[in-house]
C-alpha cells in the first residue's frame, strides 16, 4: 500500500478533457469552462471521480495551450478565473476532484518573462531562460532558436520554436559556457520558487492538483535526473507541509525515477515501447519503436505478447508499490485513438484491463464510446497527427453531434455526426459506456481493484493468450482474465490458497471453476471475466 499520499487517489478513476472539444456553450465553436460544468453530472454518471483538464491558461494556443502566456489567468475563450473557482466547487459537490495541467519546463514566447528576457538590457528575467553569451554561441546538441529579438544570444527550446525552455539550471555547467548556470543559481532558484507560486494560486483556489508535462524535461544535461529529481523532492515537501490533499501526477513514463523524486503518480507507459505493446502498434502519426513483437497484445488478431509489457511493468510496481501509483491509460490527446481499429466487443475487453489493473486509471473523453481517429484532418494549434484524437465530444445525434450550436465552419475541429454518441449508449446495457460505467462501479465497491490491492500474474505465457491476474486486500480477492485474441483458450490456473468457489462479478465468454487443486479457466474469443474468489 503506498504511504502517504492522498487518500482520495487511493480510489480514484480520472476522466482527461481536452477542453477546446469537450462542450460549447457560448456558440463561438470552442469548449469552455462553462461547457465542462454543465457535463459534471455526466462524469459522475460515468462513474469517474477526478477530472484532468488540459491546459486553460491564457496562452497564444500555437501548441494547444502548452505554450502559457500567463500562468495566473484562465484563457478568455475558456472563461475566467471565477469560472474556474466555480468549476472547482461544482465538482467538489459531486464528489469529483479537478487537476489542471502545469506546463513546468518552459512558456510561450508571449510570456511577459520571456519577452522582459529577450531585451538587450540585463534585468530580472535575463536569467530566467536559457540564453547563450552571444548569437554565435550555439548550444551544441540541443534545440535553439537564433536571430529572435534584439538580445545578442540564442535561446534553447523544448518543443517547439515559440516554447523557449525554462532556466532550471544544468546538471553540470561547462566552465567554458558562463551561461550554463548551476541549479543553485539565485537566478534559478527564482524560477523554481515562481513556478512553486504558480502552483500555490490555484490550489489555494481549490485546485486538487496538477499533472506535470514533460515532467523529466527541467534542468539539463540531467543524464542521470538527480537534479530533476531534487527539485521535485522541494515540490512535494511543500504539498506535504501546504498541500497534503493535493496529487502531484507525472507525466514522466519512468515510475521507478518520478515516484522516489516525489510524485504520486507517472503515466508509465505514454510513449514507450510497454505501452505499444498493449495498445498501440497500429500507431499512424508518431514513430513506433522497434520490438521483437511489432503486434498489440489487445487486438482480436492475437498476436500480441503480454510479457513484453510485464517484463517492464512488474519491476516498475514493485519499485513504487509502496510510495505512489502507476497510471495506466486509456489513450490522451497525443495519442491515436484506441479504437482505431477495434470493435466494440474489443475494446470492452481493453478497459476490462484498465479498469482493474492496479495504481489510477485514466479515461481520455471520447474513449468510453468508442470515439475513432478523425485521419486526414489539417493541423490545429500544433496538433499535427496528432489532430484526428482532438476533435469534438459527441453527445448526441444531430447537427455538430451536441458539440455546439455555432455554425459548422466555426468549430474547434470537424465533429463526426455519424460517429457513436453518449445520449445512444446511455442506458443501452449492452453499450461500451455502459460497460465502464459497471466496470467503474465494480472498482470501487471492491477495495482489492483499487490502487493499493496487491498485483499478482497467474497466468501470462509469451505470445499466448490468456492473461489472468489477481487483485487483493485484505480478505478481498478478485481474480481477472482477458482474452483478446479471437481464439476460445482453456487454462489451467494455480490454486488460490483458502478459497474453494468463485462468484462471478463481470464476465462475458468466460467462466471459471475452482477445484481442489486448482482452478480451469474457459474463455470464448475477445472475452473477459472478473470473479470473487471466497
Amino acid at each position: 500500500m503506498a504511504n502517504n499520499v492522498p487518500s482520495w487517489l487511493r480510489q480514484s478513476i480520472f476522466y482527461e478533457i481536452y477542453p477546446q472539444s469537450f462542450n460549447d456553450t457560448n456558440n463561438d465553436g470552442i469548449g469552455d469552462l462553462q461547457g465542462i460544468i454543465e457535463k459534471l453530472d455526466y462524469v459522475k454518471y460515468l462513474g469517474c471521480n477526478a477530472i484532468w483538464m488540459n491546459p486553460c491558461f491564457v496562452s497564444p494556443f500555437c501548441d494547444a495551450g502548452y505554450d502559457v502566456a500567463d500562468y495566473y489567468k484562465v484563457a478568455p475563450r475558456y472563461g475566467t478565473n471565477e469560472d474556474a473557482k466555480r468549476l472547482f466547487e461544482e465538482a467538489h459537490a459531486r464528489g469529483i476532484r479537478v487537476c489542471f495541467d502545469l506546463v513546468a519546463g518552459h512558456t510561450s514566447t508571449e510570456n511577459q518573462w520571456f519577452v522582459e528576457s529577450a531585451k538587450p538590457t540585463p534585468n530580472k528575467y535575463s536569467n530566467w531562460y536559457i540564453w547563450t553569451d552571444s548569437i554565435w554561441t550555439q548550444p551544441l546538441g540541443r534545440a535553439f532558436v537564433a536571430g529572435y529579438g534584439e538580445r545578442d544570444a540564442c535561446y534553447v527550446t523544448n518543443f517547439f520554436h515559440m516554447q523557449p525552455a525554462l532556466n532550471y539550471g544544468f546538471a553540470n555547467p561547462d566552465p567554458d559556457q558562463p551561461w550554463q548556470l548551476p541549479t543553485d543559481h539565485p537566478d534559478v532558484v527564482a524560477v523554481r520558487e515562481e513556478m512553486k507560486n504558480v502552483m500555490r494560486f490555484w490550489l489555494d483556489m481549490g485546485l486538487d492538483g496538477f499533472r506535470v508535462d514533460m515532467a523529466s524535461s527541467l534542468v539539463k544535461g540531467d543524464t542521470d535526473l538527480k537534479k530533476t529529481g531534487e527539485f521535485w523532492k522541494d515540490v512535494r515537501n511543500m504539498y506535504d507541509a501546504e498541500y497534503p490533499d493535493a496529487a502531484l501526477i507525472a507525466e514522466w513514463s519512468s515510475p521507478s525515477d518520478s515516484i522516489p523524486a516525489g510524485f504520486h503518480v507517472d503515466f508509465l507507459l505514454h510513449c514507450t515501447p510497454e505501452y505499444y505493446a498493449l495498445f498501440r502498434r497500429e500507431l499512424k502519426h508518431l514513430p513506433i519503436p522497434e520490438t521483437p513483437n511489432m503486434h498489440s497484445y489487445f487486438k482480436r488478431e492475437g498476436k500480441g505478447d503480454i510479457v513484453q509489457f510485464l517484463d517492464v511493468y512488474n519491476k516498475m510496481y514493485q519499485d513504487t508499490k509502496e510510495l505512489g501509483y502507476v497510471s495506466i491509460i486509456s489513450g490522451n490527446h497525443d495519442l491515436s485513438r484506441i479504437a482505431m481499429s477495434r470493435d466494440t466487443e474489443e475494446l470492452k475487453v481493453a478497459f476490462a484491463f484498465i479498469l482493474t489493473m492496479p495504481g489510477v486509471p485514466f479515461i481520455y473523453m471520447g474513449d468510453e464510446i468508442g470515439t475513432d481517429y478523425m485521419d486526414g484532418l489539417v493541423s490545429k494549434e500544433g496538433g499535427y497527427g496528432r489532430t484526428g484524437s482532438r476533435t469534438p465530444m459527441q453527445w448526441k445525434k444531430g447537427p455538430n453531434a451536441g458539440f455546439s450550436t455555432a455554425p459548422k465552419e466555426k468549430l474547434y475541429l470537424p465533429v463526426s455526426e455519424d460517429g457513436p454518441d453518449v445520449e445512444s449508449q446511455i442506458g443501452d446495457e449492452d453499450s461500451l459506456l455502459e460497460t465502464i460505467k459497471k466496470f467503474n462501479i465494480l472498482r470501487l465497491a471492491h477495495p482489492a481493484l483499487g490502487a493499493d490491492g496487491d498485483f499478482k500474474v497467474v497466468y501470462a505465457e509469451k505470445d499466448a493468450y490468456p492473461f489472468v491476474y489477481t487483485r487483493t486486500l485484505g480478505d478481498d480477492i478478485v481474480l481477472v482474465a482477458v482474452n483478446p485474441s479471437d481464439r476460445s483458450v482453456e487454462v489451467d490456473l494455480e490454486a488460490v490458497t483458502g478459497r474453494s468457489k468463485s462468484e462471478p462479478l463481470m464476465f462475458a465468454g468466460s467462466q471459471l471453476t475452482v477445484q481442489q487443486d486448482g482452478m480451469k479457466l474457459k474463455m470464448a474469443g475477445v472475452s473477459f471475466g472478473v470473479f470473487k474468489l471466497v
